[in-house]
């Protein structure tokens, strides 16, 4: 069951900081034919619904980082899964939906997604 809108819509434009633990250009720890073409990683001090740190993707941002302070320009809701996914961009810049969906096609190809902001903000 994903939070409810009110809940995704609390991060929209919010300053985070996000630890990155897997940089662009890792490869997933699992699967390792993945490989990442953004940094992704998590906000420290949260709790998603797994019981882990709320995820998220940093665009925006081309090359390996180990953390990142970003605002919230979107949210990948998932229907199939538990997991929501915050996107993080520079302070001030907006990305089409278009382009969140490519740089986060890489994973959320797998799941029944949408994404929430980006151009329609």
């Amino acid at each position: 069951m994903n939070p409810p809108p009110t809940l995704l819509r609390y991060w929209l434009g919010r300053q985070v900081a996000v630890v990155i633990d897997r940089p662009l250009g890792s490869r997933h720890p699992r699967h390792p034919d993945t490989v990442y073409p953004v940094n992704y990683g998590y906000i420290p001090n949260t709790e998603a619904e797994d019981r882990q740190p709320l995820d998220a993707y940093v665009i925006g941002v081309t090359e390996p980082v180990s953390s990142f302070i970003g605002e919230v320009i979107a949210i990948v809701v998932r229907r199939d899964d538990i997991e929501d996914k915050l996107v993080v961009a520079p302070a001030g810049r907006r990305y089409p939906r278009v382009e969140i969906e490519a740089a986060t096609r890489f994973q959320e190809q797998y799941f029944d997604s949408e994404i929430v902001g980006g151009d329609d903000l």
